[in-house]
Parts: structure tokens; sequence; C-alpha cells
């Protein structure tokens, strides 16, 4: 069983989402509450629970302040926001887990599974760092996690070139360092990484606008060279909308 608690300032929400949570997860025992970051600090203080659902905005401070304040974090957290902001592109960026309210069954189960199967707690260390990181860091610094087949990167999203798909695969590409294969659709990153510069040419090609060295255009199909002479193809759907952010660069 996983020994759990739940902070948040809202007393209403906060005893639906335990609800919730013991009707959900069998192997999850709640076994204290908290509204505020002060209480929740003493209550993991004196509980050491193995799980936290922590919500992220309450009246004296974050659940990222709650965690600063604590240092060394020695459980699995599930963070629960009501708010589509900054916050949630972090988390994603991260690979930590998040759940929007009101809770949905199926993804809460997903998550609870999550932190069940975790990997040690030097990763969720390296996660929770990159989280901090991506809050504070401005836009062109943020950092992106990748997890390959057996070890997970922290990696600055400004040094990926371009990325290839096969189907459920992903490949990154960098401008200094070996690719990276990662078992996730190239859809997923282009959501992630089309804020940040990246521009999607073709079914299976994203690329980092910064890296772009010119352009060639043929009969037989148009190319993009990027600066470390790799060729991309450019879609003919997607090529008028290339050469308008061209004129924009």
């Amino acid at each position: 069983m996983l020994r759990a608690i739940v902070i948040d300032d809202i007393e209403k929400i906060r005893k639906e989402n335990i609800a919730i949570i013991k009707s959900s997860c069998p192997t999850v025992s709640i076994i204290g509450q908290a509204d505020s970051v002060d209480s929740g600090i003493k209550l993991i203080r004196q509980l050491d629970p193995d799980l936290v659902f922590l919500d992220v905005e309450m009246p004296d401070g974050t659940g990222f302040d709650l965690l600063q304040k604590l240092g060394p974090i020695s459980f699995k957290v599930i963070f629960i926001t009501g708010y589509e902001d900054f916050a949630i592109r972090a988390f994603r960026f991260s690979a930590i887990d998040y759940l929007l309210k009101p809770l949905d069954r199926k993804e809460l189960a997903e998550a609870v599974k999550k932190a069940e199967d975790a990997l040690s707690k030097e990763v969720f260390d390296m996660k929770l760092h990159n989280l901090f990181a991506n809050l504070e860091r401005p836009k062109n610094l943020q950092k992106l996690i990748l997890k390959t087949a057996d070890k997970i990167y922290s990696i600055n999203i400004q040094d990926i070139v371009n990325c290839e798909s096969d189907k459920n695969y992903t490949t990154f590409y960098f401008i200094n360092a070996p690719s990276l294969v990662v078992s996730t659709n190239l859809k997923e990153y282009e959501t992630l990484l089309t804020p940040h510069n990246f521009f999607r040419t073709h079914k299976s090609h994203l690329i980092n606008l910064a890296f772009f060295d010119h352009f060639i255009k043929s009969e037989g199909g148009n190319t993009i060279v990027m600066k470390n002479k790799t060729s991309i193809p450019l879609s003919v759907r997607k090529k008028e909308e290339f050469l308008v952010l061209l004129d924009n660069i």
C-alpha cells in the first residue's frame, strides 16, 4: 500500500478528491490531509508518506514552495491543479505527473500506477530539479526530459537541431551530441516544442528554426538544409506556412 496525504486549501475539493482516491485507487491508503503549505510541511515531516497529492495554488504559497522548503524529497508527488497555465507546460517538459481538477478517475489511476512503478529517487530528483528550473528559466533556456530505453536525459531544448519520427518512436538530433531515440510519437513533441521556435515540416520531421541554413527548391521536392548539413523534406502543404515563417525570422 502507498501511504498518502492530500494537500489542498479548499476543504470541499480536498474531501471530494480523497473520496475519489479511495474509490479508484485500492493500493492507496490516505493517512492525512492538510490545507496549506505550512500545515502540509508539518504533516509530511510527521507522517513521512510514500505519496503526496499536492495542490499547486494555496493562500500561503504554492506546492512548489512546499517542496523547496522541505529540501530532499523522499516521497512521490502527484500535482493537482485547476489552472491550464505555464505550470502545465513546466510539468510536461519535466515529465512530472499532474492532474487537472476535477479529478478524472482513469487519469488518477494511471498517475498512481506510475508512482508505484517510479524509478529511483535520483531520477525523481532530476525531474523535480528540471521542474523548478523550467518555472524560473527564460523560454529559450528551458529543459526537456527525454527517456530512452535505458537512461533519462535532461536536455536543453535549444541544443536540439531536429526530430525525426518512425511510427511510435522519435529520434532527436543535436548540434554537438549523439542522437537519442525515445518511445514517444512526434506529435507529443510538436505540441511541446512549437512555442519554442520549432516547425513541423513534414509528417516525420520537426526542426528547430534556429538551426535553419537554407532552402532548396527543385522539381523533385522542396528541401530544408540545417546548419549541421542535415537535409529535411518540406511537404507541399507546409511550404507556404514555412516561407511565411522565413520572412519573419
